[in-house]
Order: structure tokens, then sequence, then C-alpha cells
């Protein structure tokens, strides 16, 4: 993982609120996605607090799938721009939704181990785009995301949630 470039979350959405991956939310966890060196995957990393056991020792499941939702939405938004051939910081942004989040829990995943994220898209870029997630503690995958992301106008999304 490249962390000496800014995250895509920084460049792409700065005054960004999703409690997950905001770059502005006050108290979110602030979830920082990086293109991987080999060009194909997107990274993440987190250390979840303490907040967010689930049985004693245990990550919750429900932190899993936040995370594996906004990085494998970011990933979706970074292949976006890709295929653009345009920078993350480029107007007019792009953005997407979930349109089907799937998590596979494999093993249980352990507290006070960082846990990676592992993302790349499958398929073609286009308005749904499918990315498959993987979740690392250490080095033991213990879940995986298979989610659908939908590319979207916020402003008509955000106005149609409004009148519904």
């Amino acid at each position: 993982m490249s962390t000496d470039t800014p995250a895509l979350q920084d460049l792409a959405a700065p005054d960004g609120v999703c409690y997950g991956c905001g770059s502005a939310h006050p108290h979110g966890l602030h979830i920082k996605s990086h293109w991987h060196e080999d060009g194909v995957h997107v990274v993440s990393s987190h250390l979840p607090g303490a907040d967010f056991h689930g049985w004693p020792g245990l990550v919750y499941g429900g932190l899993i799938a936040m995370l594996v939702d906004c990085h494998s939405n970011w990933t979706a938004m970074a292949y976006h721009y890709r295929a653009e051939h345009r920078a993350p910081d480029s107007k007019p942004r792009i953005d997407c939704v979930t349109g089907s989040l799937g998590i596979k829990f494999l093993k249980p995943t352990p507290m006070d181990v960082p846990l990676t994220l592992k993302a790349r898209v499958d398929g073609e870029v286009g308005r749904k785009t499918r990315v498959l997630c993987e979740v690392y503690a250490g080095d033991v995958l213990t879940a995986l995301g298979d989610s659908i992301f939908v590319r979207v106008d916020t402003a008509q999304l955000a106005e149609a949630a409004r009148n519904a």
C-alpha cells in the first residue's frame, strides 16, 4: 500500500461525511484507501477500536461489513476515475452507492490485529460495477465481500430521497 500519496477519500471527497470513510466526519473511522503497487487492487488498513467488539476478543461483524462497504465503494470509484483517465481530485466528482452488499465470514476476526482490505473490480466498469474484497487479520483471510456499486448523481439521489 502506498501511503505516501493522499488517500482516495481525501482527494476525491475531502468534504465526505460518511461515518466509515468520510474525511470530514468529526467522529468517524476515516478509512483510507490507496491504489496498491500492483495497479489492480485498492487497499486499506484498519485497527478496530475497543468499541467494535462482537464476542469477547472478536471484531463485530457489522464493522467488517462497514469496512467492506466503504472500501469496496472507493474501489469502484477509483476504477471509474482510471477508466476515464482522470485524477481522483478532478471534476465532476464520481460517486457510487451500494447496490448490494455481500459478506461471507470465513473465520472469526480477532481484535488487536490490524485488518487489511484488498479489493478489485471484477468484470467491466459500468453504471453497475462488481467489486470483490478480501479482509485479512494479519495474514489470515477472515472475510470476503462480493458487492455491486452503482454510479449515481448524488444531488439527484438526495432529491429523490426527500420526495419519496
